[in-house]
């Protein structure tokens, strides 16, 4: 809300005499209201434009203010909701609340407690609280808000595959995980949460691994194998590193996202899935269109519904939040003391350009932890090495006292970022490609397709022994 003085409110309440006091009072503390009778028209309203507050009756002609709020959590990021009831449950108020609610008050309404109500709920609006993806992804950034935002819209249309784009270590898995969450909140039984990273499965393995295949398919099938999609089945489906997937698998892969069916390798019967199909890439699609490595229709597929990750730099002001986060879940893992962050320290994070996000940042403080300790106060964090300041824009800052090997042929802006910082990475691990993969945060075996493509990047290796 960009002005904290006025908000928007939506009142859901079939006594009209109580609505219209209700909005009295809202309207002369600087509210905007909408007056709903029933959950059908709230749902409508809904639809059309969010609220900064929802005032809920209990019992409503055709249904309850309950179901109403899960259908708000599942809608909105973070509604501030107040549920009003003339017949109060203490064992409700305590679960609601628990689940998000903002208030619960009861009838006959007290207007003092009901006028402080709205008063915090001001406050909240001018100082909102941080997004949580999870340990590892909060804030309070615009562009951190955006992207959550965006996840609880896509999460009400389970039958549309959504794209999660974004650099390595931006939190894309969370974000999948999260979604799988708003999907299915409020399902009596757990729903299945099936990752595949499509850069991990051989070639020749990729229809199996994703179809399943029945006893003799192929040469060793001894048995029937479930698929990838079939664990999936009423659940999510996660697609990690989409773009790595084979191009003679591609073709395979969008009649599957077309139209929902798949058929194991030896058999003849068409099955169909029921669930949601996320999928993930760090790379741009349609650059990978242009350099006949992917293909343009299940590009078209896979980009009708995006959400983009930012990067941390985009959002450094939240690194704050991050690192107390981030220290607070590995101090917990290793069953030890929180230390402090020295003098100094967040500014010289704050300078650093991050080319692995939130996951480099961890996998920082994972290491300077461990080197910490238990009886010192201040952690052992090395800011040696962290010297090359951001330098603005999407681009990732590189290390220009490096060595530099051009590229064969002429690439990309994106594709000469993402080769130079490979070189880099392989310079300052020594050639270990193990090492150099942990350290961009890919897999081994994506590291060697990358330097399959770029074959003078094998100069960097150390000479065989």
């Amino acid at each position: 809300m960009s002005n904290p003085d006025t908000f928007s409110c939506l009142i859901v309440d079939d006594d009209a005499g109580f609505a219209a006091m209700l909005a009295k009072v809202v309207t002369a503390e600087g509210g905007q209201v909408t007056c709903c009778g029933d959950l059908f028209s709230a749902r409508a309203e809904t639809a059309r434009r969010a609220f900064d507050l929802a005032l809920l009756d209990e019992r409503l002609p055709d249904g309850t203010g309950y179901e109403f709020f899960a259908h708000l959590n599942r809608l909105f990021p973070d509604p501030l909701v107040v549920m009003i009831t003339g017949v109060p449950e203490l064992t409700k108020a305590v679960e609601l609340t628990r689940n998000g609610l903002f208030d619960y008050l009861t009838k006959p309404l007290n207007l003092a407690d009901f006028t402080t109500c709205l008063h915090r709920v001001r406050q909240r609006l001018a100082h909102p609280d941080p997004v949580n993806f999870g340990i590892e992804l909060v804030g309070e950034s615009p562009t951190l808000r955006e992207a959550l935002n965006s996840l609880r819209q896509v999460a009400r249309h389970v039958g549309t595959t959504v794209l999660l784009s974004g650099e390595t270590g931006t939190g894309k898995d969370l974000a999948a995980r999260l979604l799988h969450r708003l999907t299915y909140a409020g399902r009596p039984e757990p729903a299945p949460y099936v990752p595949l990273n499509c850069s991990a499965v051989p070639a020749e393995m990729f229809e199996s691994e994703l179809f399943g295949s029945e006893k003799g398919a192929y040469t060793g099938a001894d048995k029937r194998r479930e698929g990838l999609i079939e664990a999936a089945a009423g659940g999510t489906l996660f697609l990690d590193e989409i773009a790595e997937t084979p191009l003679p698998q591609q073709s395979k892969l969008l009649r599957f996202l077309e139209s929902r069916e798949y058929r194991p390798l030896g058999s003849n019967t068409l099955r169909d899935f029921t669930g949601r199909i996320v999928a993930a890439t760090n790379r741009s699609l349609a650059d990978e269109v242009r350099q006949g490595r992917f293909r343009e229709d299940l590009m078209f597929r896979l980009t009708v519904a995006t959400v983009h990750l930012p990067a941390l730099r985009d959002h450094i002001s939240d690194l704050d939040l991050l690192v107390e986060s981030l220290l607070t879940q590995l101090s917990q893992k290793y069953q030890r003391k929180k230390p402090f962050l020295k003098p100094g320290a967040l500014e010289a994070l704050r300078a650093y350009h991050f080319p692995g996000n939130v996951r480099e940042l961890r996998n920082l403080l994972e290491r300077a932890l461990l080197r910490t300790p238990d009886d010192v106060a201040w952690l052992a964090l090395d800011l040696a090495w962290l010297s090359q300041p951001a330098r603005g824009g999407a681009g990732l800052a590189l290390d220009a006292s490096l060595p530099t090997l051009p590229p064969s042929r002429q690439l990309n802006p994106i594709d000469l970022q993402e080769y130079r910082l490979i070189q880099q990475t392989l310079l300052i691990e020594g050639g270990g490609i193990r090492r150099a993969a942990t350290r961009l945060g890919i897999t081994h075996q994506a590291l060697l397709r990358r330097l399959e493509k770029w074959p003078e990047l094998r100069q960097v290796l150390p000479p065989p022994s």
